[in-house]
């Protein structure tokens, strides 16, 4: 679809696109702007259609009253790309030097917890207990609980389905996919229903606190590929928030792209064979 093909009441001057960008940006942390004009045009035409609103004046006033709407439009724009093993070398790291580390100072049975934010339609949540329950030999030994958390309300309905298609899946060994996923129609698999058990998934905005403190604390965050959405105070914020969160001696992985160092001197950087990671320091109060 060209830009002339979108609605003509989906055109933004200048003034109702920074209207727009900056609502976004209160609400998600995400940084928009006239780079992004025709993306955010489209989905702005997207949502205008399903509420009827014939100008951005009047769809905008829907926004600000109804939750629901507001929920929609965050959907709109939230970006969900990603499949089982992303990155799969910080999955070797927590297995191999994360999870060995933490439980020095945990006895059998006590709980662990892991954190996917964003986790987006699930994979990312659910390759990690694929992967310990395939490479960490203590897996059994420990109440590990693993939580993904999204502020976009459709990936999380996905990814209670647990459904996926041939490229979602395409980095898994073809053994993995078979012990851990039934068939489903139209090319598709659902990962065994003891897996979507385990798993919890909730909503979550990572530069919200209050929305955030609900999670509780976490030994391991894995946060990739979100902040470059954000600009520095946005990601400042999220940093503060996510250190929050995690536990004293906890880790939080980013993406490979990314780099605490430049956002926080709050954590530290700790270089494993696998992967370099940010750690809360062990003393901090």
């Amino acid at each position: 679809m060209s830009r002339s093909a979108l609605p003509q009441n989906a055109h933004l001057n200048a003034d109702d696109l920074q209207r727009l960008c900056e609502y976004l940006y209160r609400q998600t942390g995400m940084l928009f702007g006239e780079t992004k004009r025709y993306y955010i045009e489209r989905r702005l035409a997207d949502r205008m259609e399903a509420t009827g609103t014939p100008s951005f004046g009047l769809y905008f006033g829907v926004l600000r009253a109804d939750p629901e709407e507001r929920q929609r439009l965050i959907n709109a724009f939230t970006v969900n790309e990603t499949y089982f093993y992303r990155e799969e070398h910080q999955l070797a790291c927590l297995s191999r030097s994360l999870l060995p580390d933490l439980i020095t100072t945990r006895s059998p049975g006590d709980k662990i917890r892991i954190w996917s934010a964003p986790c987006s339609t699930g994979e990312e949540a659910y390759s990690i207990a694929i992967w310990l329950l395939e490479h960490w030999r203590m897996v059994d030994a420990y109440n590990v609980e693993i939580v993904g958390s999204d502020i976009d309300t459709r990936a999380l309905e996905a990814a209670h389905q647990g459904l996926y298609g041939e490229r979602a899946l395409s980095r898994l060994p073809a053994d993995v996919v078979e012990a851990y996923f039934e068939s489903a129609h139209r090319h598709r698999r659902q990962i065994i229903s003891d897996l979507r058990e385990s798993v919890t998934f909730t909503q979550a905005n990572l530069v919200d606190a209050p929305s955030l403190a609900g999670q509780g604390m976490f030994d391991v965050i894995f946060c990739r590929n979100v902040l470059i959405y954000f600009d520095d105070e946005s990601r400042l914020v999220a940093a503060g928030n996510l250190y929050d969160r995690l536990t004293p001696g906890g880790y939080l992985c980013l993406g490979h792209t990314e780099s605490m160092s430049r956002i926080s001197d709050r954590f530290l950087v700790r270089r494993f064979e696998d992967a370099i990671v940010y750690q809360r320091p062990a003393d901090a109060a």
